[in-house]
């Protein structure tokens, strides 16, 4: 039996034309192209608009000591048209400028958003956003932090950020999780990876 997984790649592929629709803080690009089909065969030509905002990390700050995370809450527009309130709970994020490394974005933005450092950073895993419309890939990190340092108000005025740091104990966010009331993807997926191997995880800070 094959150990392969998918039957076609990239080389499957056929790009016949790319057109830049928007050039700004994003991209929106057009792509025309072709794939071969599971039935043998070509496909006609595709059309999709692709929005190109680069990639991200996200990271989730965890107290060992005092069992809390570091959630953050900002206004999310994009969130008015489904939910109650447009101020999500979330992890701190940012997108990886040209040149920097995800740990380096982790520890910028966990200063910027929340006033904290980081230790013991560990990668979890990355995931594509929403690959129907998006390049944008995120990837996703658990870190150690010293939660009392965390408070206050926080973000880049130049970026119109105001956000608000919270320290939120494990029971809470995982009962917020079970309910609903975190709903953003990469806090999501976070949350889940870290209640998923929490015990590995705090046995490999400890022998760091």
């Amino acid at each position: 039996m094959s150990n392969k997984i998918h039957e076609f790649t990239s080389k499957d592929v056929e790009i016949v034309r790319t057109e830049s629709l928007y050039n700004g803080f994003f991209k929106m690009v057009r792509y025309d192209f072709k794939h071969k089909l599971f039935a043998g065969g070509w496909s006609d030509t595709v059309r999709r608009e692709i929005f190109e905002r680069g990639h991200a990390v996200a990271v989730l700050p965890y107290d060992p000591h005092t069992g809390e995370f570091v959630l953050i809450e900002q206004i999310r527009i994009g969130a008015m048209a489904t939910s109650s309130t447009p101020w999500l709970m979330e992890i701190v994020a940012g997108i990886i400028d040209e040149g920097e490394t995800p740990d380096a974005v982790c520890r910028r933005e966990a200063q910027e958003e929340a006033g904290i450092e980081l230790t013991h950073l560990t990668r979890a895993l990355s995931y594509l956003a929403s690959p129907g419309g998006t390049t944008e890939r995120i990837h996703v990190y658990i870190a150690c932090t010293d939660s009392t340092q965390a408070q206050g108000i926080h973000g880049l005025e130049h970026e119109s950020e105001d956000i608000k740091v919270h320290r939120v104990h494990e029971d809470t966010a995982l009962e917020w999780l079970e309910n609903g009331h975190i709903d953003n993807a990469a806090s999501v997926i976070a949350l889940q990876w870290f209640f998923m191997h929490k015990n590995a995880l705090l046995t490999q800070w400890q022998e760091q």
